[in-house]
């Protein structure tokens, strides 16, 4: 994990435009600094699938068309804390239904702390979670017959450029088999002054996420990085549906990564660019699920319209 994280570094910050992966901004207080987000008046997105996964909770399950006698697997991709999750977790444990749950995660903190929740809030629910990069823990399902119902929640796939989403859609719909069925959530499309405030709150929990990326580079790698010496730049792009995060020099400085033995240099007002946050319509899920095995069977949209949680099944 460490020599990923290093080559990370190395890779993006040697960059021309400098960059570093946003998977990274998940340590114990990047997690703990991204539930605090999701809880902010500002962010949008976790109320607005919440909503969807609460009070649409027996529509999801007619429309991924769940039957309580045939056994499937639930895996979800991200798992973070499961707060939206449960809201579906508890009425298929209540009514009985025959499932075990997968979630699968990045961060081994918060699969330990979803898994402790869940043994307390559905003691009976059956979880085994699953730790490491998507795909590497899919491969582990490959020999199972059983049937397949993967969540991509929190417009997670949003965090990919079109291509790579494009290829992320093809492989993920390689590795499942005839009706399996992927429950995605995506963002939808809005105005600019939603967007950008849900990205730059006020109380500034976003840019210390952000900025935590340093941080670990910092207590992991042994970097140097004056962190006051960087603010958090969000943008979006109302027509292109594009939102873009960055961390900005402000003044002209070199950092020397201990574990790299190297220095960089950061001009004033250079970028690093941390992630990008796509925005979605019918059109665009239709464009990135071309070439896969995946068709739309079905679509839930919050009381706003904010937000879908789209039924991708293969076909």
């Amino acid at each position: 994990m460490i020599e990923e994280f290093k080559e990370a570094v190395n890779k993006g910050l040697s960059a021309k435009n400098k960059n570093l992966p946003s998977k990274y901004f998940y340590d114990k207080k990047g997690d703990a600094l991204f539930v605090e987000i999701m809880n902010l008046p500002e962010y949008y997105l976790t109320r607005a699938e919440y909503e969807i996964f609460k009070n649409q909770t027996l529509k999801i399950i007619t429309s991924l068309n769940l039957k309580k006698d045939t056994y499937f697997e639930l895996i979800e991709l991200g798992a973070g804390d499961g707060t939206k999750t449960k809201e579906l977790l508890k009425l298929l444990d209540k009514e009985a239904y025959d499932f075990d749950y997968f979630p699968i995660d990045f961060s081994q903190n918060a699969l330990d702390n979803l898994d402790k929740t869940l043994q307390t809030e559905i003691p009976s629910l059956s979880v085994k979670t699953k730790q490491g990069d998507y795909f590497k823990v899919l491969e582990s399902f490959k020999d199972s017959k059983h049937q397949k119902v993967i969540l991509f929640l929190g417009s997670n796939i949003g965090n990919m450029t079109d291509d790579i989403a494009n290829v992320f859609l093809q492989n993920l719909s390689a590795s499942l088999a005839l009706g399996d069925q992927l429950f995605l959530g995506v963002d939808l499309i809005k105005a600019k002054d939603i967007v950008l405030t849900a990205y730059n709150d006020s109380k500034g929990i976003t840019a210390a996420f952000n900025l935590n990326l340093l941080n670990r580079i910092n207590t992991e790698l042994k970097g140097n990085f004056a962190i006051n010496t960087f603010k958090h730049l969000p943008e979006y792009d109302e027509i292109e549906g594009i939102a873009k995060s960055f961390l900005v020099s402000t003044k002209d400085q070199d950092v020397f990564v201990e574990a790299l033995n190297k220095s960089f240099h950061f001009y004033k007002d250079e970028k690093i660019h941390l992630e990008v946050s796509r925005k979605y319509n019918d059109d665009i899920i239709n464009s990135i699920i071309a070439k896969t095995k995946f068709k739309i069977s079905d679509k839930l949209t919050d009381s706003n319209n904010y937000f879908s949680n789209y039924i991708l099944k293969i076909v």
